[in-house]
């Protein structure tokens, strides 16, 4: 089943919580600092910008009211320090289109992250960043297990005889986890109307361009009602684990 009363909503925008996903995953970047974000706009663009043209600090922060309502004292705050552009990139692009499209964006800048925003990590943001960097190639993804409920069979050549079966979170199996790091020369290998992960993923292959970036803690993306209702009961536990601004210090 998709995530039901979600229907006519950007994925990004469904609560977890006090907030959208979209919220969360822009909250653990700007938990490491990174907090000039650019928002690759397509289908319900109305809803992310009057989301954040309507925004409302109280809800996920402590304040105090006083005056019988009329002062009212914030006690911290999520999004003051934050650049975000909003940008429109069309409702039937897919991620390379998006990508280009923001390019212009970017200027000045040497590399930059990107986010598929459908997924949640506890990932140390920074020692991916330290491993792209060492390694100086153009392009790095988090590389994690899956977390899908099917077993992976290995069947015996000519007999169709089992030789081995194993759920798909316990074998050699990773998928891409959608946290991206890229160099500005991605834009070189992207062409007209070209998937990223198709044609210029495979072109980064090919000049040995292309990091994975392996990791075994806590991923989860959001697909389906019940991975929602999984990432809501991690939530109501207070101590969701890519809550990483409230595990790992002041963020």
């Amino acid at each position: 089943m998709r995530i039901r009363d979600a229907e006519n909503l950007p994925k990004p925008m469904v609560q977890i919580g006090l907030r959208p996903l979209l919220w969360h995953v822009m909250k653990y970047y700007a938990h490491f600092g990174h907090k000039d974000f650019i928002l690759c706009l397509g289908h319900r663009a109305d809803a992310i910008k009057n989301y954040f043209l309507n925004y409302n600090e109280c809800i996920s922060n402590d304040f105090i009211l006083s005056a019988g309502g009329k002062n009212l004292e914030l006690i911290s705050s999520d999004i003051e320090d934050w650049r975000i552009t909003f940008a429109y990139t069309g409702i039937n692009s897919n991620i390379g289109q998006r990508l280009k499209a923001v390019e212009k964006y970017l200027e000045g800048e040497t590399e930059f992250l990107a986010n598929y925003s459908d997924g949640l990590t506890d990932l140390p943001l920074p020692q991916q960043l330290e491993h792209f960097r060492r390694q100086g190639k153009v392009a790095s993804f988090l590389c994690v297990r899956p977390n899908l409920s099917y077993h992976v069979v290995s069947l015996q050549e000519g007999t169709n005889l089992v030789a081995d079966i194993h759920a798909i979170d316990n074998g050699d199996v990773r998928v891409n986890g959608g946290f991206f790091i890229f160099k500005k020369e991605i834009f070189n290998y992207i062409g007209d109307k070209e998937e990223l992960v198709e044609q210029p993923f495979h072109r980064l292959l090919q000049e040995r361009q292309l990091m994975g970036y392996p990791y075994d803690g806590f991923w989860a993306s959001m697909d389906t009602f019940k991975d929602r209702q999984q990432l809501e009961s991690l939530y109501a536990t207070g101590a969701a684990p890519w809550e990483v601004w409230r595990t790992n210090g002041k963020g």
